[in-house]
């Protein structure tokens, strides 16, 4: 797949919104593209078994997607029923490629919820060899007092707790050489106005990575995190106005919004042996967004 192709799917995006976090894939104009016909897989991940958060759709679907073209099996997550066919259809999209799929809808923020997402997954699959921790909800905010203590709560509990709860559910059943990729985000780096707790869930999530990575050295067990920018997933018409989501991406250097294809492979490369000398660290897929250490 080409730049060009990139480009002209920025261009074609008219202002759009959505009423339901995360947002709904299916109902998104232009769609997304979450699978980039050129990325040929060549058996990274062959006979593991990968479980993504929020993989319905977005960045997760991507992920999922290019994890079965290297020959994982798949367990997605998702949060609410009206992401059902956005979730069925990204199981029929990684079965495709010749592996097993299975799909969880949960709310993650509980911690007895993420138990029994590990259970499930052990039961179909016997094993847990790579965990995305991607799932994440963001409320924008122009008044920081305006925070609500529930609002504050629930992008916490959804965002960072998650992580938590799941990957220690998911941690009994890991072993040497397993991985564990989490998604950050621009706004951890660059900070953002009106994403105010949205970002110090991203902030918490980088320092998540590096202080686990520490933690987990000894097991065998690598750490790592992507920081997507602008990425055109549902939670961006599900955020924003008509008018942003329009804008969405313009003010990169790279002057165009990214897609999640263009995500899949960082993760790809965290989750395999390619990156075998990498822990603590966060990749930057983000159109040259954020520059600096």
């Amino acid at each position: 797949m080409t730049t060009d192709k990139y480009e002209k799917i920025h261009e074609e995006v008219p202002g759009q919104t959505q009423n339901q976090q995360p947002g709904v894939e299916e109902e998104m104009t232009p769609a997304p593209i979450f699978d980039d016909k050129n990325y040929k897989g060549s058996e990274k991940l062959k006979g593991k078994v990968a479980l993504v958060t929020g993989g319905d759709s977005g960045i997760g679907r991507a992920v999922s997607i290019a994890f079965a073209k290297e020959g994982a099996n798949v367990a997605i997550v998702y949060l609410d029923e009206k992401e059902q066919d956005d979730a069925e259809t990204t199981v029929n999209l990684i079965e495709e490629y010749g592996v097993k799929a299975f799909r969880i809808q949960t709310d993650l923020s509980d911690d007895e919820n993420c138990q029994n997402v590990v259970d499930e997954v052990i039961q179909e699959f016997g094993q847990i060899n790579i965990l995305v921790n991607n799932a994440g909800k963001q409320f924008p905010t122009k008044d920081f007092l305006q925070i609500t203590p529930d609002q504050l709560q629930e992008t916490f509990s959804s965002n960072i707790y998650s992580m938590f709860y799941l990957t220690q559910a998911a941690l009994p059943h890991m072993t040497k050489g397993d991985t564990i990729v989490n998604t950050s985000s621009i706004t951890a780096y660059n900070g953002s106005p009106e994403l105010i707790d949205y970002s110090a869930t991203k902030g918490a999530i980088t320092s998540f990575t590096r202080s686990l990575a520490l933690n987990l050295i000894e097991k065998g067990i690598r750490v790592n995190a992507v920081a997507p920018g602008p990425i055109w997933t549902p939670l961006i018409p599900a955020t924003f106005d008509k008018t942003k989501v329009k804008e969405h991406g313009d003010d990169t250097p790279i002057g165009r919004r990214g897609q999640p294809a263009e995500n899949a492979p960082a993760y790809v490369f965290l989750a395999s042996s390619d990156s075998s000398y990498m822990t603590g660290q966060t990749i930057h897929v983000d159109g040259g967004d954020f520059v600096g250490s």
